[in-house]
């Protein structure tokens, strides 16, 4: 592995960013360290990208073909329930889907690159903010990631408990799905508890509609396409004695493609229509997709493909990996400028293996070699001098 005698250096940084983490666009502390110590490694700098992302760009050579890799920055609002000696630092935020780790292999490919790296070209580090609640990407771009830098691929990684430490997964075509938020609000007719047959109440009605919404995926959807519809709130202005007017059902769905999103969206309408028409009440549906599905061009996931045989084997490599069905808004950046998103497992037991956003979860030190050696590698063959 190219970067092995990076290892304590990447377990240091990694425990301190572990340590110290921010949440959407409040990223500061992140973005200083990976500022700092990129242009401690003689890296050009430029930071106050959406707030605060950050882009290292690196040249040598005369060739004018570009690669650009990006790792999130951001942590989420989770208290840490582990017991490590570098557990987080600050009360209700928590590194819980690794993004830690995600900035640490970065660094890590970046000093090597900078010290001792054999490729003709440019290398743009990309450290991107809130990726979890998908305005991280759009920001850069909005803010000219794409225009001021001369970017021609792109490529991001994201780590996966449950996959043995250091294999590597990817496909061509979609990998992650889209995020699509939705809202409905129901108005019907509040009154007394002991009165039902005066009222119109929302609950019951709601109730209807949120066991309905789950025949979308069972009885809608072609078994197989995969997507995922779930109710995740439902708030009323009921009391203990006072039956419900006014309802707000929230939730979240999943699709691997537009065809199957505007089917659970049009699924959807239909069937608060129906509902709500047959009570008398009326309604309003918002449903709003948030990040796009993950796609990797095909040129791209073969590149990618390639660089991880190189380096760890071909039996520990997959390129034809099951989709997985969270979202990632580097899917705005992919979307924008060719690119793919590449897996890495985590580890399958301890707090390794945990599900991402768990209190008890925890990125796996082992990958960080593997993981920053994985971007040397890609950057050096995609520009090979």
């Amino acid at each position: 592995m190219k970067t092995q005698s990076l290892h304590n250096q990447l377990v240091d940084w990694r425990h301190d960013l572990h340590m110290n983490p921010q949440i959407s666009f409040e990223e500061e502390y992140a973005s200083n360290k990976v500022a700092n110590l990129m242009k401690d490694f003689g890296i050009e700098v430029h930071q106050g990208i959406a707030k605060t992302g950050v882009v290292g760009v690196l040249k040598k050579g005369n060739s004018n073909k570009s690669i650009g890799i990006r790792a999130d920055m951001d942590a989420l609002p989770i208290n840490e329930i582990n017991t490590f000696s570098y557990k987080s630092t600050i009360e209700n935020r928590m590194h819980a889907c690794g993004h830690d780790g995600h900035m640490t292999m970065l660094l890590g490919a970046a000093k090597y690159l900078a010290e001792q790296g054999n490729f003709d070209g440019t290398i743009y580090f990309i450290f991107q903010p809130d990726e979890e609640n998908t305005f991280g990407a759009k920001t850069m771009i909005e803010e000219g990631l794409f225009t001021k830098f001369s970017i021609d691929e792109v490529y991001g990684m994201h780590n996966i408990p449950g996959m043995e430490t250091g294999t590597f997964g990817t496909r061509k075509g979609g990998i992650t799905t889209s995020e699509n938020l939705f809202e409905i609000s129901i108005e019907g007719k509040g009154g007394h508890a002991a009165l039902p047959h005066m009222s119109k109440d929302t609950i019951t009605i709601g109730s209807q509609i949120i066991i309905a919404l789950q025949t979308i995926v069972s009885r809608k959807l072609n078994p197989v396409e995969a997507g995922v519809v779930s109710v995740t709130e439902f708030i009323t202005d009921g009391k203990k004695n006072v039956l419900a007017g006014n309802g707000l059902i929230k939730g979240d769905a999943r699709a691997f493609s537009e065809k199957t999103n505007t089917m659970i969206e049009q699924s959807m309408r239909q069937l608060v229509k129906g509902i709500c028409d047959a009570h008398g009440v009326s309604y309003e549906v918002k449903y709003e997709t948030t990040c796009p599905m993950t796609f990797n061009q095909p040129e791209q996931a073969k590149s990618a493909t390639k660089a991880a045989i190189s380096l760890l084997g071909t039996d520990k490599c997959n390129s034809d990996i099951e989709p997985r069905s969270f979202s990632e808004d580097f899917s705005i950046m992919s979307k924008s400028t060719p690119g793919c998103f590449v897996l890495m497992g985590n580890g399958i037991s301890g707090s390794n293996g945990r599900p991402l956003h768990s209190a008890d979860y925890d990125f796996n030190d082992e990958l960080l070699v593997k993981g920053s050696s994985y971007w040397v590698e890609l950057a050096e063959q995609q520009l090979t001098s």
